[in-house]
C-alpha cells in the first residue's frame, strides 16, 4: 500500500472546495438554518482532506475553518470593527487546521494499520468523527476557558437529530454527524455497490439519530413565569442615563402586573442598571414591584461589587429578590467573556490594539455560586448570556435539582445580526439535552419559552418591548447526557487520540516490514 492514499481532489479543486465547505457548513446554522447543509459542509471538507500531505491537511483545515468562522461570527464586528472579528475567526481556524491535520493522518494511517472492508466502513469514520469532536472540545476549553460556539450539533436544534442530545449531549451529536458523513464517503470509496450490507453503518447511524426519542423526564406541576423584554438602551454604546434600562423594564412589566398567579418574574441580563444591593431607592423599587405581584420573587440581573477601590471585584450577577428581604440569593456569571467582559493579559494585548483594549475599563470576575435558585415553588437552573454554551453550568444546574431553566441574556450589542438566533438554537438544544423547559429572556430579543421537547410555546418579537406570562412544566429526572456529562467527550477525545497514535505506530511497523521484505538479498 502506498504511503500516501491518492487524493480524491487535485489541489486546484481541493482548496476551493474547502472554502466552499466553510460557506455550506454555515448555511446549516441560523440565520439560514437549513440543517442538512451542515452534513454537506462536513462531507465537502473531508473529501478535500483525503490523501493530502501533513501540510496539505493543515492548509485545507485552515481554509475551511477561516471561511466558516469569518461568516459565522461576523456579528462580532457589529460595533468594534474588523479587528476582533478577524482575530477571533483566524485564531479559531488554527484549531480547525490542527484538527484537519489529525483527520488527514487518520485517512493515511488507519488503512495501512488495519486492512479490511469493515475497518474502512466503521473504524475509519469513527476515528475521523472522534478527531473532529476532539477539536470541538479543545476549542471549547482553551484558551481563557474556550469558546464552545458553533459546534456541529448547534446546527441541528430544529432537525430530526436534535433529540439525540438528551442521550449523548452536544459533543456526542457532533460525533454522530461527522460519523454519518465520513461513513457515506467510505461507502462510496469502497465501491461495494452491490452489497447493501456495506451501507449499514451509515444507514444505522442515520436511523438511530433520527428516530431515537428524547430521554423522558417526569412532568410535575406548572410554574407561571412572567418574563419581560424591556428593549431598553442596554447596549455597550447605547446612549443612556442612569436608570434608563430599569425604567424600560418597569414600563414593559406594567401590563402583566394584574395577571393572577404569577410565581416568578424574570428579567434579562443587565436589566437593573443600578445595583439594588447598594442603592436603597432601587431596592425600594424592586420591593414595590414584588408587592404588586403578591410577593412573587423576582429574578433580575445587575453589576455587583465586592471590595472597594483598587481591590474591588466586579461580577455579572443575577439576584433572587423577595419583598422586604432583598437579595436572598445570587448567581454570578461563571464564564465572563474574554475581551468583552474582561481583558486577560491586558499588558500584552495593549501592545497590539491599545484603542480597543482600552474600551474595556472594568473587568468582571468569574462567579463560584451554584447556578440554581430556590423559588419556593420550584428549583430554577440559571445561565447568564454566553454561560449557556458551557456544559458545566448547565449540567451542574440539572444535577442540583433544577426543574426549569431561566436563561438571561443581553443581545443589545448584536441587534440585527445572527448572534441572537444562534444563541437561541443553543438554548433550544439545552432544553432537549436536560429534559427541562427553558425560558430564554433577552433585553431586546429574541425571547422564547421552549418546552423540554424543543417546541416554542411562547415568544416575543425582537426589538420591541413586551412581556410573556407562561405556564411552564416543571420536570425532574436526569437524562443520560447529564448523568454521563464529562465522560462522553472525555472518552471520545482520549479514544480517538489514542486510536490515531496506535494507527500511526502500526502503519509505521507495516511499512518497515514491507520495506524489509522488498529489500534485495545477497
Amino acid at each position: 500500500m502506498p504511503e500516501y492514499p491518492r487524493p480524491l481532489l487535485p489541489w486546484w479543486a481541493a482548496a476551493p472546495v474547502a472554502v466552499l465547505a466553510g460557506f455550506v457548513y454555515d448555511w446549516g446554522f441560523p440565520d439560514i438554518g437549513i440543517w442538512p447543509f451542515a452534513f454537506a459542509g462536513i462531507a465537502l471538507v473531508l473529501l478535500a482532506q483525503i490523501g493530502r500531505s501533513a501540510w496539505g491537511g493543515l492548509l485545507i483545515g485552515y481554509l475551511f475553518g477561516a471561511t466558516f468562522y469569518l461568516v459565522h461570527v461576523e456579528w462580532t464586528s457589529r460595533y468594534l470593527g474588523p479587528v476582533p472579528w478577524l482575530a477571533l475567526s483566524l485564531f479559531e481556524a488554527v484549531f480547525v487546521a490542527l484538527g484537519g491535520l489529525a483527520i488527514t493522518l487518520a485517512y493515511r494511517w488507519l488503512p495501512r494499520a488495519a486492512s479490511g472492508r469493515w475497518m474502512r466502513l466503521v473504524a475509519l469514520p469513527a476515528l475521523v468523527a472522534g478527531l473532529w469532536t476532539t477539536r470541538e472540545l479543545a476549542i471549547g476549553t482553551v484558551p481563557y476557558g474556550g469558546f464552545p460556539w458553533a459546534r456541529a450539533a448547534h446546527s441541528q436544534s430544529l432537525s430530526p437529530f436534535a433529540e439525540t442530545v438528551s442521550w449523548v449531549g452536544q459533543l456526542g451529536l457532533s460525533f454522530l454527524m461527522v460519523f454519518i458523513a465520513a461513513a457515506l464517503i467510505e461507502w462510496a470509496r469502497v465501491g461495494a455497490w452491490r452489497d447493501l450490507r456495506t451501507a449499514l453503518p451509515a444507514l444505522l447511524a442515520i436511523v438511530v439519530g433520527m428516530v431515537l426519542p428524547a430521554w423522558p423526564t417526569s412532568a410535575g406541576e406548572n410554574l407561571r413565569v412572567a418574563s419581560v423584554q424591556g428593549n431598553g438602551p442596554a447596549g455597550y454604546f447605547d446612549e443612556r442615563e442612569r436608570g434608563d434600562v430599569l425604567r424600560s423594564q418597569l414600563e414593559a412589566t406594567a401590563p402583566v402586573l394584574d395577571e393572577d398567579g404569577i410565581d416568578v418574574l424574570l428579567w434579562p441580563e443587565g436589566s437593573v442598571d443600578i445595583d439594588p444591593t447598594r442603592d436603597p431607592a432601587t431596592a425600594a423599587t424592586l420591593d414595590r414591584l414584588a408587592g404588586r405581584l403578591d410577593g412573587a420573587p423576582l429574578v433580575v440581573n445587575t453589576v455587583t461589587v465586592d471590595g472597594d477601590d483598587e481591590d474591588a471585584r466586579f461580577y455579572n450577577t443575577s439576584l433572587l429578590w423577595e419583598e422586604g428581604e432583598g437579595a436572598v440569593d445570587r448567581y454570578s456569571k461563571r464564564h465572563p467573556v474574554p475581551f468583552g467582559e474582561y481583558i486577560p493579559d491586558r499588558d500584552f494585548y495593549m501592545l497590539f490594539a491599545p484603542d480597543l483594549i482600552s474600551l474595556v475599563q472594568r473587568g468582571y470576575s468569574p462567579g463560584t455560586d451554584a447556578p440554581v435558585f430556590d423559588l419556593g415553588d420550584a428549583i430554577a437552573g440559571l445561565a447568564i448570556c454566553f454561560d449557556v454554551i458551557y456544559d458545566d453550568v448547565i449540567w451542574q444546574g440539572a444535577r442540583e435539582g433544577a426543574e426549569v431553566y431561566l436563561l438571561q441574556t443581553n443581545n443589545a450589542d448584536f441587534r440585527n445580526t445572527d448572534e441572537n438566533l444562534q444563541q437561541l438554537a443553543i438554548a433550544r438544544l439545552r432544553a432537549i439535552e436536560t429534559g427541562r423547559s427553558v425560558v430564554n429572556i433577552s433585553t431586546v430579543g429574541t425571547s422564547q419559552v421552549i418546552e423540554a421537547d424543543g417546541r416554542t410555546i411562547d415568544a416575543l418579537p425582537a426589538d420591541e418591548p413586551g412581556a410573556m406570562v407562561t405556564d411552564v412544566t416543571l420536570r425532574t429526572g436526569l437524562t443520560p447526557a447529564v448523568v454521563l456529562g464529562e465522560w462522553i467527550p472525555g472518552v471520545i477525545a482520549s479514544g480517538s487520540l489514542a486510536g490515531l497514535v496506535l494507527c500511526g505506530v502500526l502503519a509505521r511497523r507495516r511499512r518497515t516490514a514491507v520495506s524489509a521484505d522488498e529489500a534485495p538479498t545477497v
